[in-house]
């Protein structure tokens, strides 16, 4: 009897010791990284000889669902709001000059969390593998952060670094989920912060989706005001969304000048206008740019 409660003790520790392990972050590698969030949405600020850098030498498979495509949306309609000479045009194959983009070029996996929270490793691996030149991936969240754990965003965490050690010639861009409405304290904002600390810290490429969309134009902020992705957030403080700041930004500002319209999923044009402006800072920054 004493015997078997030694080796079921042994067991237990065991098992526990599994456990904790794989709640660890796993040797991050270190690489070249940079965060893009609502300070990069200046799109004037950005060199033409920057976007024309990204569009000869990058290669970019992009995965998300309706959240994600908000990013495609904006950049659907900049050329025309910047003039129409297709500077920022970009296809599925780069012709013509444009930004070589595939559009949810994965099989198996829908984004980060559809059909699950792993799939899309494989997914991207099978990618890699039948496309060698393809040189950046970046997936989007739908809105899996907002139920994740701590450990499910670790799980995020070491897939990508897995990536990043497997395929050293590809670039593997980090991203953060929407806005919910739960503000500073909820659980969606605690996990992003957890995705932004990893990426500060190993120096990773990470495209601030929440961030981006948590400040209008003018700096003002308005994630602690409990936006949510619709750009809806709480004016007076009684814990109830009753504006909205991009529609009251574009309100005050002239449509065709200072912003343009399109039609992106679950929210306002202005926050696909700031998506599509960091997309364009994101591969100029792949492209060699260093962003000043």
């Amino acid at each position: 009897m004493r015997k078997m409660l030694f080796f079921l003790i042994i067991l237990l520790i065991f098992l526990w010791g599994c456990a904790k392990t794989e709640s660890k972050i796993l040797d991050p590698v270190l690489s070249d990284g940079f965060i893009v969030d609502h300070l990069c949405t200046d799109i004037n600020a950005i060199p033409e000889s920057a976007i024309e850098a990204a569009k000869t030498n990058l290669h970019i498979a992009y995965g998300h669902t309706s959240h994600g495509s908000q990013i495609i949306t904006g950049m659907n309609a900049l050329d025309a709001f910047m003039g129409g000479e297709g500077l920022y045009t970009w296809n599925e194959g780069g012709s013509g000059g444009a930004l070589d983009l595939q559009d949810t070029p994965f099989s198996g996996a829908s984004d980060l969390g559809n059909p699950d929270r792993v799939s899309w490793a494989q997914s991207t691996r099978d990618y890699l593998d039948t496309h060698p030149e393809c040189n950046v991936v970046i997936w989007s969240w739908c809105g899996q952060v907002s139920d994740a754990s701590e450990e499910d965003i670790l799980t995020y965490l070491n897939l990508m670094n897995q990536l990043e050690i497997d395929y050293p010639g590809v670039a593997f861009v980090y991203m953060t989920g929407h806005l919910d409405g739960t503000g500073l304290a909820g659980n969606l904002h605690q996990r992003n912060e957890q995705i932004r600390s990893y990426c500060r810290q190993y120096e990773k490429i990470l495209y601030d989706f929440a961030d981006i969309e948590s400040y209008d134009p003018d700096g003002e902020e308005y994630l602690s005001l409990l936006a949510n992705d619709n750009c809806d957030y709480d004016s007076d403080g009684d814990q109830i969304r009753d504006a909205n700041w991009a529609i009251q930004w574009q309100d005050a500002h002239t449509s065709g000048t200072d912003w343009y319209l399109c039609y992106p999923a679950h929210t306002q044009a202005l926050n696909g206008n700031l998506k599509a402006y960091a997309a364009w800072w994101l591969w100029s920054r792949l492209a060699g740019w260093n962003g000043l």
